[in-house]
Order: C-alpha cells, then sequence, then structure tokens
C-alpha cells in the first residue's frame, strides 16, 4: 500500500497568508484559491478591488494545475501554439497562467492559483505562497 502526504490546515493558512503578502506587497487586487490534489477548494480569498470574475478563474486555474500536476500555463502555450483540442479536455477549465501544483517529493499535495493581475504576475503570488510552505 502507498501512502501521501497532504496539506493541512497549519499549511494551507501559510501558503494563503505567504500569496497575500506578496499581493498586498505589489499592490495587486487578486484572488486567491488553495485546492487539494483532486481540485477541491480548501481556501479562497478575494482582496479588496478584485474583479468579480477573478473568484471564478482562480479556483479553475488552481483546479487544472492540481489535477494535470503542472502548471496551467503549460495548457496555455499549447493552446497558443495550435493544439486547440485541449479546450475540450474534461474537468480543464482554467488554462490560463496563475495555477500552480504544490509538488512535494513527486507528489502533487493541491495547488494554488491566482487570477485579478497579469497572468505570470498571478503566478508570482501562487509561486510566493508553496515558497512559504517548502522554504
Amino acid at each position: 500500500m502507498q501512502s501521501k502526504q497532504i496539506l493541512s490546515l497549519v499549511d494551507v493558512k501559510k501558503i494563503a497568508a505567504a500569496a497575500e503578502a506578496e499581493a498586498v506587497a505589489n499592490n495587486w487586487a487578486v484572488a486567491i484559491a488553495i485546492v487539494d490534489d483532486g481540485g477541491h477548494l480548501l481556501s479562497f480569498q478575494r482582496l479588496d478591488g478584485t474583479a468579480p470574475i477573478s473568484a471564478d478563474i482562480a479556483p479553475a486555474k488552481a483546479r487544472t494545475a492540481a489535477l494535470g500536476r503542472r502548471e496551467s500555463k503549460i495548457y496555455e502555450d499549447m493552446i497558443n501554439n495550435g493544439r486547440m483540442s485541449f479546450i475540450t479536455a474534461p474537468k480543464l477549465e482554467g488554462m490560463l497562467e496563475g495555477g500552480v501544483p504544490i509538488m512535494i517529493d513527486g507528489q502533487c499535495l493541491g495547488a494554488v492559483g491566482v487570477s485579478g493581475v497579469k497572468s505570470s504576475e498571478d503566478a508570482q503570488v501562487a509561486k510566493a505562497g508553496i515558497a512559504a510552505l517548502l522554504g
């Protein structure tokens, strides 16, 4: 039988606080979603001034990163490079940069999805949250 690590509530709070701190330090209004390895929502926050649509996009990016075990940007790049069939991939709705999986010892524990600013900045916020857990 195999065993796997899971995110604890303490872990999730640490990720969320660091991601929020990164966004606030840069004066970025974003939504931040954290999901488990099955894409189920563990934490969500929408900073003041964030567009309402980001409340849907951030969890979708996180879910895509968790289920695919890779950054959501990879799917965006594939589609932009002509692989249009990925648009129809089941359960993958957030195929935009800003979803980052939480990988430890080759296992995906979940993902962070961020939406509200430029996609590269969304990814920066997500990675800052994950770095707080791993660092």
